[in-house]
């Protein structure tokens, strides 16, 4: 009986991995792949001795011996990966001849932490081909048999039909922690298997002022955004602006003829967007002579005129400037391509497609012909003009050839579907992408939501039926928000220990993150309603709740007048408790919500999360005394690490943490 003398070596693929096909570019693993870490590690081994209790199988160490090739355990990425790690190393000793990839999931009994659920699947693999296998709960007391003891594991059980249990060591979990707390909560951050994607969100339309309509859009893309660049993946953040087309012939002739020396007026000509916008729509649709002389601009602009293309770069100007107010105000950064971007590469692409023979004539107007639906995707109109679909032909094809993008995503609402639909069909018959079933890259997405409704369940609109502007809705949320803390800290005698500047800038982060949270905290596919009484409650699921749990844990560390950093590189964290256990336990979950947030691509997957962990760290300090008890020292530290975590999730979903309220 001896333990290893020598660190043990990473398996190079410690879970069997598919080829994946990338249409003759760099290939990328799935989601779901379990990277061993490359360094090696020091492991132990053991055989085991089991006891049985009804159809639960106890399992705990008993002896050290020596066995080759060893998963290396890593601290970075998921538990959940790590536990997979080691359930793929067992999985090869249990049944070699049979390829197959664990299946880990957070167990939902009281039995364990995790749970391996291989084992139904594999015996439907193995029976019947002479295996020394009984039953699934055989396959599945040799998964926990063949499981290499580790610092992780502290124990394993079997139930029913293999079921395999598998409960966290204390002072692994414990480690941890204070691993995060001394290293950083970026060492937390998952392991995607995708190093670059386009993010393509928010994209209003020049000449239009930003509007309730783009509040999901820009804020579920910047919450994406945020968790991939957590996870290490390079986001390109687009802006995919509709700065291109015929609303600009409307938009220049109506310039010209309202403000003949507009270019000695600059901004001061158009004024205020929307009205401007109204206006020309309204010459456009009741003057023909008008209408005229505006799709004769269209082509002027198109054909390169200096005069046109001076005054399209002025429109664009006034509305880019409108635009960024409000992603500054959002903390929204993005990176503009519009259409007219892309312009150019359209007819090489249509060319290649054509080429291929996928574009037939139809009707005069130029076609790709998609299985399963009966009207065919137009890509050149029958005046010869090009479209959405040949737009975003273009945007996909350099996105994926010369952006080298493996996963290219789109934020818009769920009424834009069935234009997704057959872009991406296009897209696939064309070679571009794999099919929707291939768990392959480069691959696209369209990230659909639903409507924001007024109180009437009806589109949000202001009283007298126009859409509300974004930055008007923001502003008010800041109002209100600024209106309610100063009531409660007059109520409370402590409105004299706040600054006016403290005031402004915790009004404007609980305002604007109530806001966001109010929208994220839903399945984006849904509708949901915008009531500012209800995400500027401090009861329940909303961003004040959190706000104020948040800023309480700050102030419990704050009265207990220790060194916190210190504690970080000198105490230790214990988890006797049963509380601070449940509550160590959620915190180290942390990467693989991000990880599910990611590969779902739900924001609301985190808020639950953040919610669920301010609840088990009141139920922790209802039951844990911290300041004042024998262990206050490490329950500081999971105070301390609580608030990181806040903080982080906060960050994700690009809300500003407030300290004290």
């Amino acid at each position: 009986m001896r333990a290893l003398a020598a660190a043990a070596t990473a398996l190079a693929a410690p879970i069997p991995a598919r080829l994946l096909l990338v249409s003759a570019r760099r290939a990328a693993p799935r989601f779901g792949y379990c990277r061993a870490s490359s360094s090696a590690r020091l492991l132990r081994s053991s055989c085991y001795a089991s006891t049985t209790m009804g159809d639960e199988t106890s399992t705990s160490a008993s002896a050290l011996v020596q066995e080759p090739a060893l998963p290396a355990v890593q601290r970075a990425g998921s538990v959940k990966q790590q536990i997979s790690n080691l359930v793929a190393f067992s999985l090869r000793a249990t049944v070699p001849e049979v390829d197959v990839e664990p299946t880990v999931e957070v167990c939902t009994t009281k039995f364990g932490d995790y749970q391996c659920n291989n084992a139904m699947g594999l015996w439907s693999k193995v029976k019947g081909s002479g295996t020394n296998f009984k039953n699934p709960n055989a396959i599945g007391q040799a998964i926990a048999k063949n499981l290499p003891a580790c610092d992780v594991i502290e124990s394993t059980s079997v139930a029913g039909p293999g079921f395999v249990n598998i409960v966290l060591s204390n002072s692994w979990v414990a480690k941890r922690i204070q691993d995060m707390l001394v290293n950083g909560i970026k060492t937390w951050a998952p392991i995607l298997p995708v190093k670059r994607i386009v993010l393509d969100f928010s994209s209003p339309n020049i000449a239009k002022e930003m509007h309730v309509g783009h509040l999901r859009s820009t804020i579920i893309g910047d919450t994406l955004a945020r968790m991939f660049e957590f996870s290490n993946v390079d986001v390109l953040r687009r802006n995919h602006v509709g700065d291109w087309g015929t609303q600009f012939g409307m938009l220049i002739e109506f310039l010209f003829e309202k403000f003949p020396e507009w270019e000695e007026l600059g901004s001061q000509a158009i004024g205020d967007l929307q009205l401007f916008y109204k206006a020309s729509k309204e010459k456009f649709d009741n003057d023909a002579e008008f209408k005229d002389r505006a799709q004769q601009a269209v082509v002027r602009l198109q054909g390169g005129e200096e005069k046109y293309r001076s005054a399209w770069k002025k429109i664009c100007e006034i509305s880019r400037n409108e635009f960024d107010k409000v992603y500054k105000l959002l903390d929204v950064h993005l990176e503009e391509k519009g259409e007219s971007f892309y312009n150019p590469y359209i007819p090489q692409v249509l060319e290649g497609l054509s080429n291929q023979g996928f574009i037939k004539e139809s009707e005069g107007a130029r076609v790709i012909f998609i299985e399963g639906h009966k009207i065919p995707l137009i890509v050149v109109k029958r005046d010869g003009g090009f479209n959405y679909a040949s737009t975003d032909l273009a945007a996909l094809w350099y996105r994926l050839n010369v952006e080298k993008a493996e996963w290219i995503i789109y934020v818009t609402d769920v009424g834009q579907q069935l234009h997704f639909d057959m872009f991406f069909k296009a897209a696939r018959m064309a070679g571009w992408i794999p099919g929707p079933n291939e768990k392959k890259f480069p691959k696209a997405s369209h990230v659909g939501f639903g409507l924001v409704l007024g109180a009437d369940g009806k589109r949000f609109r202001t009283r007298n039926t126009e859409v509300v502007r974004l930055g008007d809705l923001l502003d008010e949320a800041k109002s209100r928000s600024k209106s309610e803390l100063v009531q409660r800290l007059t109520d409370n005698g402590k409105i004299v220990d706040w600054t006016e500047e403290e005031l402004e800038k915790t009004s404007k982060a609980v305002g604007y993150g109530a806001v966001k949270y109010a929208d994220l905290k839903n399945n984006r596919l849904t509708n949901y309603t915008f009531s500012f009484d209800q995400m500027l409650s401090d009861k329940g699921n909303t961003a004040v709740y959190l706000q104020y749990a948040h800023a309480r844990i700050c102030s419990i560390i704050r009265k207990s007048n220790m060194d916190v950093e210190e504690l970080k590189m000198n105490g230790d964290i214990s988890l006797g408790h049963p509380d601070e256990r449940v509550l160590g336990l959620y915190l180290i979950r942390f990467a693989e919500v991000v990880e599910d947030a990611c590969t779902t691509l739900l924001p609301n997957v985190l808020c639950e999360y953040l919610y669920n962990l301010s609840e088990m760290f009141t139920r922790f300090y209802t039951n844990c005394q911290v300041v004042g008890s024998p262990e206050e020292p490490s329950r500081l530290l999971l105070c301390e690490a609580t608030a990181v975590v806040m903080r982080q999730c906060f960050q994700l979903l690009g809300i500003t943490a407030v300290y004290k309220l």
